[in-house]
């Protein structure tokens, strides 16, 4: 059993993806959805997913938990809700109480995209993720690697919540340095309240001359630094297949980890996200 703890659908003709520019992404304007999702799960032996929040506006999430509700594959949902609103814990509640609201396992926001590199820290965001934590869920970390720090002050603060950070926080895998990702990740790691994705690696590194070579030296960072306990997989489709597909990237994964343990495996391609997001 494999679970795919980060993937994303959407609809152009229900919901415009306005993250979708220029010709680097145009590959990506197009309709993605389970439909076109499953039958590649399945092929891959993936049988249950996270489903992730693309857009920050407030009528999609309770469009992805509908979709959770109506297909078999998605077992939980990263959603959206604007952390700094002061009745937080009211949105929450009122989301769990839609047509699949019981899907809701966390919730996320582009922090990437916040042009204050310690947006995390603000009292108002501090209440929201204290509201996220009081309602028992997660909390996925989109973010640069610049933005590292201020995530590791916001878990060492909310040790209530657990902190996801997608896509390994997004590691300068093109350029070929480490540094200063890498001590930024073992920071955060060494908080008990992080978890981490081995997602996204592939759209990190060049998308033509990707290699598994390539993205071993970032794997093992995150591998060393929150052990397979602590991390798991994720495709992060559709946005990997601007470099490969989806059966490639559970492949690269799978070798990336050929030197763990069966147990240690199991943890990574299922157990981990089966725990966290409570599936």
């Amino acid at each position: 059993m494999t679970v795919d703890a980060h993937h994303h659908v959407w609809d152009l003709a229900v919901r415009d993806q306005d993250w979708i520019t220029g010709p680097r992404l145009a590959a990506l304007r197009r309709d993605f959805t389970l439909a076109d999702l499953a039958p590649e799960a399945a092929a891959a032996g993936v049988d249950r997913t996270v489903l992730v929040q693309t857009v920050t506006v407030p009528g999609e999430t309770p469009e992805l938990l509908a979709l959770a509700e109506d297909h078999s594959l998605v077992a939980g949902v990263v959603g959206w809700a604007d952390l700094t609103r002061p009745d937080l814990a009211d949105e929450l509640a009122r989301l769990r109480d839609l047509p699949g609201g019981r899907y809701l396992k966390g919730v996320r926001h582009q922090v990437q995209g916040e042009a204050d590199p310690r947006w995390l820290l603000r009292p108002d965001v501090r209440r929201g993720l204290a509201a996220v934590a009081a309602a028992g869920l997660v909390y996925d970390l989109v973010v640069l690697p610049h933005q590292l720090p201020a995530c590791a002050a916001a878990a060492a603060a909310l040790p209530g919540l657990t902190f996801v950070l997608d896509h390994a926080g997004k590691p300068p895998v093109a350029s070929g340095a480490l540094e200063p990702w890498a001590s930024a990740v073992r920071a955060l790691a060494a908080l008990p309240n992080t978890v981490c994705k081995l997602s996204g690696l592939v759209t990190e590194a060049d998308p033509v001359a990707w290699s598994v070579d390539g993205l071993r030296p970032y794997a093992d960072v995150v591998l060393d630094a929150f052990g397979p306990g602590r991390l798991m997989f994720g495709s992060d489709w559709p946005v990997c297949t601007l470099a490969a597909g989806y059966g490639d990237v559970l492949a690269a994964a799978r070798e990336l980890t050929g030197q763990l343990s069966g147990p240690e495996r199991r943890r990574l391609f299922e157990t981990t996200a089966t725990r966290v997001y409570r599936l």
